[in-house]
């Protein structure tokens, strides 16, 4: 009898492995710098960490005396050096605008206390500088900041073209970074402060600490000379003749000086345009004969077979070196 053929074994199928579903890429994340380690990261963030909390206990363990620093900060704002950096101005539509500037919050917060301030450069990048600004106040753990970007690209009247120096840029982005700087440390000083220092600054640039006007005028004068800017154009705008300029008038000039040389805003902005007198003043000619008799500059015996004529005597200097 034939036996019936035995049932064969059946092999068990292994399960097929299916790939995982591709993961979603956030195209706002920033990538990872390859030539950071994951532990050179990690340790920096623990410095840092360290570092922001042992500047929180030293801020609780001392805190600020407000009335003490008061009045050291009305002390500073009586010093002229100080006074005349104090205020920058800018012109917005034919108007004076005028400001704290960055000089007088660096003096508030160092007086102040127990303020954390400074700029970083986060990143650079195809000719492009990530910046931030802070100002920290450890004691009541208050924090302003701004993060700006920076383009290396330097504007002229004839175009603009690209930094490559390293110096060039560094100015820019310091620049640039100096401005937001003072907002942020503003933002984070009481306001009566502030203002009070304004104020108190102001009256120290129109007392001039004892020196007379008119000798304060004949400097401002020689600072305005070197911007381009002659007497004639000042009297202009002053609407009368520079030996009756009143010590209001003498601070507002001072602030368009500094924004001037601070490259905020042009000379032009203040003063082009401005009807130029037909007859100049006896005080624009006597200040302008004064600048006649400054010292001649050194001259090169190398090129010139002649010695040069002993130069005038300079006139007397005064304690305040102001605009020089």
């Amino acid at each position: 009898m034939k036996q019936p053929p035995k049932p064969t074994a059946v092999q068990p199928v292994a399960p097929v492995a299916t790939p995982p579903p591709p993961r979603a890429v956030n195209p706002f994340q920033k990538q990872a710098d390859s030539s950071l380690s994951a532990g050179t990261v990690a340790i920096e963030a623990e410095r840092a960490i360290a570092e922001a909390q042992g500047k929180l206990v030293i801020a609780k363990r001392f805190p600020r005396d407000e009335a003490r620093a008061f009045s050291q900060v009305m002390e500073s704002c009586k010093r002229a050096g100080l006074a005349k950096e104090a205020i920058y101005g800018f012109n917005r539509g034919g108007t004076l605008v005028t400001g704290p500037s960055i000089r007088l919050a660096e003096e508030l917060a160092r007086a102040w206390g127990n303020i954390d301030y400074g700029i970083r450069e986060l990143s650079r990048k195809d000719g492009v500088s990530e910046m931030e600004s802070y100002a920290w106040d450890l004691q009541t753990n208050t924090v302003s900041s701004q993060k700006f970007t920076v383009r290396h690209i330097r504007d002229t009247k004839s175009g603009s073209y690209a930094l490559t120096d390293e110096r060039d840029i560094y100015e820019i982005t310091a620049n640039m970074a100096a401005r937001r700087l003072r907002a942020r440390i503003l933002a984070v000083l009481p306001p009566d402060l502030v203002d009070a220092a304004v104020e108190e600054c102001r009256k120290t640039e129109a007392g001039g600490n004892g020196e007379p006007l008119a000798d304060r005028v004949r400097k401002m004068l020689r600072a305005f000379e070197k911007l381009g800017v002659s007497a004639l154009f000042i009297e202009s705008r002053l609407g009368h003749t520079l030996d009756t300029i009143l010590p209001d008038e003498f601070v507002e000039l001072t602030q368009i000086h500094n924004s001037i040389r601070d490259g905020m805003t042009k000379a032009s902005d203040w003063f082009a345009g401005a009807a130029k007198p037909k007859q100049e003043s006896a005080t624009a000619a006597a200040l302008n004969e004064s600048l006649a008799t400054q010292p001649a500059p050194p001259i090169d015996v190398a090129t010139v077979a002649e010695p040069a004529p002993a130069p005038a005597p300079a006139p007397a200097k005064t304690n305040d070196p102001l605009f020089d």
